[in-house]
């Protein structure tokens, strides 16, 4: 089975490695794999490293790039070009504007042969991957809106099936948004290898002794692209408001916040810290490639965000056996856990925040309920480590890479095994009604799993 993978470019984060491990995966007996992919713009560092270590080289189109501009022509032109010469049995696209340019060239390659005018157009199946979505927090009113509709179309023409990566985001892309049908949906979580954070004890004094920290001083970590999605600006604020509340020495032990990873806002972000004051107290570490030797330095790792799918540095965080807190936003629900009874002192209000197996969960943008609840982290030495234990059984348990290559190769096997030329979204009513009993029950395996 030959399979087109489309990401627009390999820039760092979690989509980058998934479409690596599955390229590299799905290579063997059973499938051929060709890996496409766009260029890393300036200002964004570029993950073609972790391709070339795993084996993989992408067929690069210069002119695929993140936003819409008039080379998407000339973009989808090539991929048209090279699903004529590869000729594959399933194109998988991921992330947004490869969705899009990688769905049009498909639609024109299944349909644009002669042998269309006698019912049989090209036999090839089309899915496509959310890794997140741009429905909220990326762009204003009219161009999210242009975006949805645009998915929305896709998804009833050129679209067989939609992989969501967590069930919070299969509600909010399909229920809220309106995006696809039922039938069309899988819910296949992200894997990763846990087998390079093995022992990862023995590596927590690197970086802590880069920063000259004890073992019982506490280090709190964001990681992640500098990018106004990611809401770094959250957690300067909220490390100012608590040192403001809570000081910077917390029965004898230092606090330290740092923040791994680069991006176009960083100096904004480094100014916003000398304003409020804690320019000493929040380190800005640039984008490290040693994630085996500074997740185990971290006591507590953080995110912000204001839209996710599942990021994959809490899931590497959990298999570190760190405490989360993040924001509660699209399947970073799903990753917390079930969510936890809070006691309260007396005489205490309302905290803020809430207590999960895995975490604290905070509102997006309250930097005073985020404050809180790393305080109540920093005091509770026990819970921490509770939290991480039950974290990194979760994650060896539902993300292995393991797992994700073998959700996907059945995903492409049930593909193989319906009517080929003959997509569900535009097949008769009488067929698809008959068929969307089986399909939706399918549905329920994945969300069973995680749950």
């Amino acid at each position: 089975m030959k399979v087109v993978r489309i990401i627009a470019r390999l820039n760092v984060g979690g989509p980058a490695r998934h479409v690596v491990w599955l390229t590299s995966g799905l290579e063997g007996a059973e499938f051929q794999s060709v890996l496409v992919a766009g260029v890393v713009p300036p200002g964004e560092d570029d993950m073609g490293y972790f391709a070339a270590e795993h084996g993989v080289t992408p067929h690069v189109i210069p002119e695929m790039s993140r936003e819409i501009s008039p080379k998407d022509a000339v973009t989808v032109w090539k991929l048209y070009r090279l699903l004529k010469r590869v000729r594959p049995d399933v194109v998988h696209t991921h992330t947004a504007k490869a969705g899009t340019v990688g769905r049009v060239a498909g639609f024109f390659y299944r349909w644009l042969t002669p042998s269309t005018l006698w019912g049989r157009p090209r036999r090839c199946r089309f899915v496509h991957t959310y890794h997140g979505h741009i429905f909220h927090s990326y762009y204003g009113p009219l161009k999210t809106r242009l975006f949805l509709l645009i998915e929305k179309i896709l998804a009833r023409l050129a679209t067989d099936r939609i992989i969501v990566i967590s069930p919070q985001q299969r509600r909010e892309i399909h229920e809220e948004f309106g995006v696809g049908r039922a039938r069309q949906f899988r819910v296949i979580p992200l894997g990763l290898d846990t087998s390079a954070f093995a022992n990862a004890e023995k590596r927590r004094h690197v970086l802590r002794g880069e920063l000259n920290l004890g073992e019982e001083d506490i280090l709190v970590g964001i990681v992640g692209r500098l990018t106004e999605v990611k809401n770094h600006m959250l957690f300067i604020e909220a490390a100012a408001r608590y040192k403001e509340s809570f000081g910077t020495v917390s029965n004898g032990r230092r606090v330290l916040f740092v923040v791994i990873g680069d991006g176009h806002l960083r100096t904004k972000l480094e100014k916003q810290a000398r304003e409020l004051g804690i320019i000493g107290e929040v380190r800005f570490l640039g984008t490290r490639g040693d994630s085996e030797n500074f997740y185990p330095a971290l006591d507590v790792v953080a995110l912000t965000s204001l839209n996710e799918g599942t990021p994959l540095t809490l899931i590497e965080a959990m298999a570190n056996a760190r405490p989360l807190i993040a924001t509660k936003v699209g399947g970073v629900v799903d990753l917390l856990g079930q969510r936890e009874r809070l006691d309260l002192g007396e005489g205490e209000g309302p905290a803020g925040f809430e207590l999960y197996e895995h975490g604290v969960g905070v509102r997006p943008n309250d930097a005073a309920a985020f404050s809180e609840g790393l305080a109540h982290l920093v005091l509770a030495a026990d819970a921490r480590r509770a939290m991480g234990e039950r974290g990194r059984g979760f994650v060896e348990r539902n993300y292995s890479k393991d797992r994700l290559l073998a959700d996907v190769k059945n995903l492409y096997r049930e593909l193989a095994k319906e009517k080929s030329g003959e997509s569900e979204v535009w097949s008769l009513e009488s067929k698809t009604e008959t068929s969307s009993l089986s399909s939706d029950s399918r549905l329920q395996t994945p969300d069973s799993r995680l749950q």
